[in-house]
């Protein structure tokens, strides 16, 4: 699944993430990330994949257990899937018609085909399938074979969504939070971020915790923030984990770790996010909650840097080093990107 982007209300971009206040030295209290992803708003988009276990094939398959086009596609053999498939697909099969348009959508063991493909979720659709409603309304959503239709998108993803799909869920809450198709209502957003955030949807988790953390829609609840994030760290993802990280850093909603914290900066460094490397250099500078090491604090600092996130003070503390010690965090960093 492409990991979706988040509105500008709950991040914008960290690229241009402001520093003013940031006084690591005088009291190390961070603010809250707010600005760890790029301001463009994305739905969830994930490959959709027939759940062999539950799939109820209409001609015979292979063994004794499971979906004989399913098992094809997972062992890359797409030609016999697609052949397995149009053979079900004519006796109203919709598992097996979700899983031709998803050769077609991908371009698997076929030329990529978005209008075929949108045909078949079409027909997969109309018989109730939930992979295929989700996967046809982000196509009307992004109007990717189809004629954008942000109503149309929002009336499939409520019927997948209904049918238990936490991906449609969370884009529902994306919709109702950002007024898209649907009246902008931060209630009903949370609602649906809670139905996917119950199936441990990462994003939905994120987007929860952070309408808590700000009272947005839900009544204001820092230990629930703080819940919620640590639920998503867990599951990898990483805009959370700083956010977590500077909750924890803080004592907000979760008791005051400083070196927790500067784990779970490291962490999130190591994802990439510049955020993330410009709190751990700050860490690493003033020695807090980590040993100081101004060697490792200038390569992360440089890391961010690379990314288009700006800190003077940091700058400063690079320009007093010596040209020695200067070089071994250049080659630090190069060692970290796989350069070195």
């Amino acid at each position: 699944m492409m990991r979706p982007l988040f509105p500008t209300s709950l991040c914008g971009s960290a690229r241009r993430a402001p520093l003013a206040g940031l006084a690591l030295l005088a009291g190390l209290a961070f603010p809250g990330a707010g600005h760890a992803q790029d301001p463009a708003p994305k739905p969830a988009v994930r490959q959709v994949l027939p759940n062999a276990a539950t799939a109820t094939p209409t001609v015979p398959v292979a063994g004794s257990h499971g979906d004989s086009a399913y098992a094809a596609y997972q062992r890359g053999q797409y030609v016999t899937a697609l052949k397995l498939s149009l053979a079900r697909a004519g006796q109203n099969d919709p598992v097996a018609m979700t899983l031709i348009a998803e050769l077609y959508n991908q371009g698997y063991g076929v030329p990529q085909d978005s209008a075929k493909a949108r045909d078949w979720y079409e027909k997969a659709a109309a018989l109730g399938n939930a992979d295929a409603q989700f996967a046809l309304g982000v196509m009307k959503l992004q109007g990717t074979g189809i004629a954008k239709d942000e109503v149309g998108a929002a009336d499939l993803f409520v019927k997948s969504a209904q049918k238990g799909d936490p991906a449609a869920a969370y884009n529902l809450g994306l919709l109702y939070l950002q007024g898209r198709a649907v009246p902008r209502e931060p209630q009903a957003a949370a609602q649906w971020f809670q139905k996917a955030a119950d199936k441990d949807q990462p994003d939905a988790l994120y987007a929860l915790a952070i309408m808590y953390r700000e009272g947005n829609g839900v009544p204001q609840d820092q230990a629930r923030a703080a819940k919620l994030l640590d639920r998503a760290v867990i599951l990898g993802h990483t805009v959370a984990t700083v956010e977590y990280a500077i909750m924890t850093f803080n004592g907000i909603g979760v008791p005051k770790d400083e070196a927790k914290a500067a784990k779970l900066f490291r962490k999130a460094a190591l994802a990439g996010n510049p955020i993330a490397q410009n709190r751990l250099a700050r860490i690493l500078s003033a020695g807090r909650g980590a040993p100081q090491d101004v060697i490792g604090a200038a390569a992360w600092h440089m890391a961010a840097r690379q990314q288009g996130l700006k800190d003077d003070m940091l700058d400063q503390m690079i320009d007093k080093m010596t040209p020695a010690d200067r070089a071994m965090a250049e080659a630090k960093l190069r060692l970290w990107q796989g350069r070195g």
